[in-house]
């Protein structure tokens, strides 16, 4: 089951506003949006060895990628277990996914010869799990050392993973070859459907901008985008991330002068979404040549990225390091005299009606106070704000906002990338109040990119209407609304949320999200699997923090007369880890 969200964040400035209502169904260019660069796998099936072994628990089980096979050592200490990599390579990150006998004490080392090694990572702390580590050197070989083991046993991996974080490295050496390039195409489409869809919009690594096909004249057969890679290169690889209007059949071919063109990958079954062929072919020049559209529409393409080597490729800018969830980078325990407003420091209010067909007028912190509790508490209230302008109450009949409440964000104070997200909440409840914590992408007030192209994460939604279910769901361009990508958590026994306070968390970071309820998952989000059947992953970029208690609005509904005021939400921290 899907939520029903809103279609334009609330409380935005009038400008920005004006914005996002012009562009609602368009794609806004953002040309100081960060692009993704991200970690990327290598010692996954490259060699392995070790200082032993036990039994059949070899060290290649290390780096299988199977998480149902490991290796494991004899049980002393200063045990190794080493992959080599092939070439020289830059190490920004190491995965340790390790069974119950782990190390307690342990060093990461690299070396270019496999003989002298250099420590780039060393703790006597180990927690053992899955840990993921923030690294930086250069090898061609790295090792993992243990040098005290945790149990009576020796030390035992499910996978060794190395990434390297140089810019799109590949293993094998393969970088990316395509971004930042412009591009032609046959036709691009630019209008109120899709603004600017220009072909370079596939180059950029910014997997919220496309190029679409004009409608112009008709959507047609054939349909063409094409990138000149700046010099000749050896092509291993083409992704394709779809718009819905994908291609059936379609061509990749290649040139050396961009009018004579080679077939090097052909196909009359394209599924659409994300598609990564493998391609073994030369040359300068890359295009798409579509032949048989899947629908009505034209063409229309996310990315189109180009693997290999050769070119001349620009390196995109890193993402940030996945966090280990270890460091507290925001925290608010609402502690404090009763009355006294939200820190200014941390929270800033929105002020207005809300969207969504909500009914309430949001105040600047009259509806926000501290308890004396060591809680926040977010209240709804009937009352008039005269001058307002609501829909329509059914209840009244008035289209004068009939209710008040609170709405806080942390833009301006506190904007991230990846991280363990964390509140504990009591909800509002009965019919018509929708409280929620969530996320929303900084580049809406950043750049004034309309939403959804800039990403929304729930971490809980609530509706008094389903007392003992609360939501948890992502929204992007290619799923958002009522086909947000989300799951429901409903309590044990009937129970209702509103009763008594509940934790809710998110872990997020460059893989994916696991959403949870009072620790229990409720949803797993996989960026790889997400991509292949919903369309692209929007959330490898700042983020802000939300948290409101609305009335009304075209998922809950409005209040009626079973409906009682005032209503709390009532929060009893909200903290950040990375």
């Amino acid at each position: 089951m899907t939520t029903r969200r809103r279609p334009h964040p609330r409380g935005v400035l009038a400008l920005l506003a004006a914005v996002a209502l012009l562009f609602s169904l368009a794609v806004v260019t953002a040309p100081g949006r960060a692009v993704a660069a991200a970690p990327v796998l290598v010692s996954q099936g490259k060699p392995a060895t070790a200082s032993s072994s036990e039994g059949p628990f070899g060290p290649s089980a290390a780096v299988d990628g199977d998480n149902g096979t490991r290796w494991s050592s004899e049980f002393t200490d200063n045990q190794w277990l080493q992959v080599d990599l092939g070439s020289s390579t830059a190490i920004g990150q190491v995965v340790l996914r390790w069974e119950a006998a782990y190390a307690r004490g342990y060093q990461i080392q690299v070396s270019a010869n496999g003989q002298q090694w250099t420590t780039i990572h060393t703790t006597t702390t180990g927690t053992g799990g899955n840990e993921t580590l923030t690294v930086s050197g250069t090898g061609r070989y790295v090792r993992l050392l243990g040098t005290q083991r945790a149990t009576q046993w020796g030390y035992s991996l499910y996978e060794f993973q190395v990434y390297s974080t140089d810019g799109g490295q590949q293993p094998g050496g393969d970088v990316l070859l395509s971004y930042g390039k412009q591009g032609t195409a046959s036709t691009s489409q630019n209008d109120g459907t899709c603004w600017q869809c220009s072909p370079d919009k596939a180059f950029d690594r910014d997997p919220a901008s496309r190029w679409a096909t004009s409608p112009e004249g008709g959507w047609t057969d054939p349909g063409w985008i094409a990138v000149d890679l700046g010099a000749r290169a050896e092509i291993h690889r083409v992704v394709l991330q779809w718009d819905p209007a994908y291609a059936q059949a379609y061509r990749i071919e290649v040139s050396d002068d961009g009018s004579n063109w080679r077939t090097a990958y052909q196909t009359t079954t394209g599924k659409g979404f994300k598609e990564t062929l493998d391609v073994n072919a030369t040359g300068r020049h890359v295009r798409l040549y579509g032949t048989q559209r899947s629908g009505a529409y034209g063409y229309s393409l996310w990315e189109f990225q180009v693997w290999g080597t050769g070119g001349a490729p620009v390196t995109p800018p890193p993402l940030p390091a996945d966090p280990t969830y270890t460091k507290l980078v925001f925290n608010d325990d609402f502690d404090g005299p009763a009355g006294r407003a939200p820190d200014p420091a941390k929270w800033v209010p929105e002020t207005g009606p809300g969207p969504n067909n909500e009914l309430e007028y949001y105040t600047a912190n009259k509806n926000a106070a501290l308890d004396g509790a060591g809680s926040l508490v977010l209240e709804a209230r009937k009352e008039e704000t005269p001058g307002s302008a609501c829909p329509r109450d059914p209840l009244t009949g008035s289209g004068v906002c009939q209710y008040t409440s609170a709405r806080l964000n942390t833009y301006g104070k506190f904007k991230f990338t990846y991280g363990r997200v964390e509140a504990r909440i009591k909800v509002s409840g009965t019919q018509g109040l929708w409280p929620a914590f969530w996320m929303l992408g900084a580049d809406y007030f950043d750049q004034g990119r309309p939403w959804p192209y800039t990403g929304e994460i729930d971490i809980m939604e609530h509706v008094g209407k389903e007392p003992g279910t609360t939501y948890s769901t992502l929204h992007a361009p290619a799923y958002n609304g009522a086909n947000g990508f989300g799951s429901p958590y409903t309590l044990p026994g009937g129970a209702d949320f509103a009763a008594g306070y509940h934790t809710f968390t998110v872990d997020w970071n460059s893989k994916g999200m696991t959403f949870r309820v009072d620790g229990q998952v409720m949803h797993t989000v996989d960026k790889e699997t997400l991509e292949r059947t919903r369309g692209p992953w929007v959330f490898d970029h700042d983020f802000f923090l939300i948290l409101n208690n609305a009335v009304g609005g075209d998922w809950p509904g409005a209040p009626d007369a079973s409906t009682r005021f005032p209503q709390k939400m009532s929060i009893d921290y909200v903290k950040v880890w990375q």
